[in-house]
């Protein structure tokens, strides 16, 4: 079952999002935010990682768009403070180029990543593609995420799989929930740790797929080739909300 709303539908949601911009150079802002704007989008901007908090925090905008050096507070840190407060779609922007400062922001809950030079026009098609991910929920009923024959009930912690109940352990299912609550994004393992077992807790990184192997064991068709949880090689797992029953 392939989720999706109507292309004139979608196009009116996404011109309506707000987006909120996080850079202390001011020329910056303003070309995101002529780009953006031209591109339809309600724009608001903040130029220090305090007054990005207090915006996000007073009038949540559909989608953030963050440095990651800030005054005062750094945008990891805001990353980090929000993924523990919502759900808000973050594409991260900075002048660091390695591998580890990619996978740290998209470990800390980072949507996206564009390396500073970068194209404004790249930027706005990465918003609109996140902003689409970010729509993409599950159909959601009294506290239920459904994706076909998949059913993750979240008030009762129980996961229905073709009208059969699947037995998970704790783990698996905040594990299955957070990536559920999200299709499509990558979770990093890091994160994964985090969202199962608490920010405090020492798992490796073979913990997590340890875990992910026994969840696929139980609701993919076939644990060799799966296709609600994805591999995403280097980064992580995704769930895949564009699977075909089967």
């Amino acid at each position: 079952m392939r989720l999706s709303v109507p292309i004139e539908k979608e196009e009116t949601v996404l011109a309506r999002a707000r987006i909120l911009v996080v850079d202390d150079d001011k020329k910056t802002v303003g070309t995101i935010k002529l780009y953006l704007e031209n591109a339809g989008f309600d724009v608001c901007a903040a130029y220090d990682g305090r007054q990005a908090l207090d915006q996000a925090r007073a009038n949540p905008p559909d989608l953030m768009v963050l440095d990651l050096m800030l005054p005062r507070v750094s945008g990891l840190e805001i990353c980090r403070a929000l993924r523990n407060e919502s759900e808000v779609p973050v594409i991260m922007l900075t002048a660091r180029t390695t591998e580890d400062d990619k996978l740290r922001g998209l470990g800390l809950g980072a949507d996206d990543y564009l390396t500073k030079p970068f194209s404004p026009r790249e930027l706005v098609a990465r918003v609109r593609t996140v902003l689409r991910r970010a729509g993409a929920r599950p159909h959601s009923e009294k506290g239920k995420l459904q994706f076909g024959e998949l059913i993750v009930d979240l008030e009762r912690h129980q996961v229905r799989l073709h009208d059969r109940d699947i037995s998970l352990t704790p783990a698996e299912f905040r594990l299955l929930e957070s990536l559920a609550r999200r299709p499509g994004r990558v979770f990093s393992r890091q994160e994964l740790v985090e969202r199962a077992f608490g920010y405090d807790h020492e798992a490796l990184d073979r913990t997590i797929d340890a875990h992910i192997m026994n969840l696929r064991k139980k609701i993919e068709p076939d644990r060799m080739r799966p296709s609600w949880i994805i591999t995403v090689y280097g980064m992580g797992y995704k769930f895949s909300a564009d699977r075909n029953d089967t």
